[in-house]
C-alpha cells in the first residue's frame, strides 16, 4: 500500500508515523507513507494556498489549484510507476470535521486499498469544487475541531496501517481489538497475580479456554453496555 498525505504542515504526520509499529511497517515494505507540503504545488512566488471566501465570512479557504495539481500529479506518478497498467484508482480522502466518522469498519475497508491520498483540511476548509470533483470521501475522527487536518490524518493512517496483514506481530491482535466484533475489548491482566491486594480473576488462571472465552465475552458486553451502549444498537450483540 502507498499513502500520500497532502498538508500545509507535513512534519506533523511524518513525525507521528515514523515511530513504533508504523516505522516497522514501512521498514518491512508493507506500506509507503509520503508526507507532502501542499505549497509545493502553488504557482505564485509566495506559494499561497488559501484565499478569502466569496460572499464574506471569517477565515480563509484552501484554493482549488494547488490541490488539484497535487492529486493529479500523484495519480500520474502512480500510473507511471505501474507501467501504465490500469487498476484501482487511488482513493482520495479529505480530513474534515464535516466528514463521516472514522470507524473500525471504515479503516478496514481502507486497508484493502492499494493507494490512499489523504488531503488535510485547514482554516475554514477547502473550496467546495475539491469536494464535488476530486474527493472520494470526507472523514472525521470526532465531533470536534482541530487546528489542522494533519493531526487527524496521522490518526487515520495509524488505524488503517495496523490492519494490513503482517503489520502487527500477532495476526490475531487486530481481530481482538475493540470494535472488531461490535463490542469494546475485554479487560487484560498480566503478572503479578496479586498486586496491592488486587488479584487477577481466577478464571484467567484456570486453563479452561472455553470458560475464559465466555468470561471475556461477558466482560466485553458489560463494558460496552456501560460505556458505549450506542454500539449495542448499531451492530453490537447481546448474545
Amino acid at each position: 500500500m502507498r499513502i500520500d498525505i497532502l498538508s500545509l504542515f507535513p512534519g506533523i504526520p511524518a513525525a507521528a508515523l515514523s515511530e513504533s509499529i508504523m516505522k516497522r511497517a514501512q521498514e518491512k515494505g508493507l506500506v509507503e507513507i509520503h508526507s507532502h507540503n501542499l505549497r509545493t504545488w502553488a504557482t505564485d512566488k509566495h506559494h499561497v494556498t488559501d484565499d478569502a471566501p466569496y460572499g464574506g465570512s471569517p477565515g480563509m479557504v484552501l484554493k482549488c489549484e494547488p490541490i488539484f495539481a497535487a492529486v493529479e500529479q500523484l495519480k500520474a506518478e502512480r500510473r507511471e510507476s505501474s507501467g501504465g497498467a490500469t487498476g484501482a484508482a487511488p482513493k482520495v480522502v479529505l480530513m474534515t470535521p464535516a466528514g463521516q466518522p472514522l470507524t473500525h469498519a471504515l479503516a478496514t475497508s481502507y486497508a484493502r486499498e492499494s493507494h490512499l491520498i489523504i488531503l488535510c483540511g485547514h482554516y475554514e476548509g477547502v473550496d467546495q469544487r475539491v469536494i464535488d470533483h476530486l474527493v472520494d470521501a470526507e472523514v472525521s475522527i470526532g465531533d470536534y475541531v482541530l487546528t489542522n487536518g494533519a493531526i487527524a490524518a496521522a490518526v487515520v493512517v495509524d488505524a488503517v496501517v495496523r490492519l494490513i496483514p503482517g503489520v502487527l506481530g500477532d495476526a490475531d491482535s487486530a481481530a481482538a481489538d475493540s470494535f472488531s466484533h461490535g463490542l469494546l475489548e475485554h479487560p487484560h491482566y498480566t503478572r503479578p497475580v496479586e498486586f496491592r491486594g488486587w488479584r487477577v480473576p481466577d478464571i484467567l488462571l484456570s486453563g479452561n479456554h472455553a470458560a475464559i472465552a465466555a468470561w471475556r465475552h461477558e466482560q466485553a458486553l458489560a463494558k460496552t453496555r456501560r460505556v458505549r451502549p450506542d454500539l449495542l444498537g448499531s451492530g453490537g450483540t447481546e448474545a
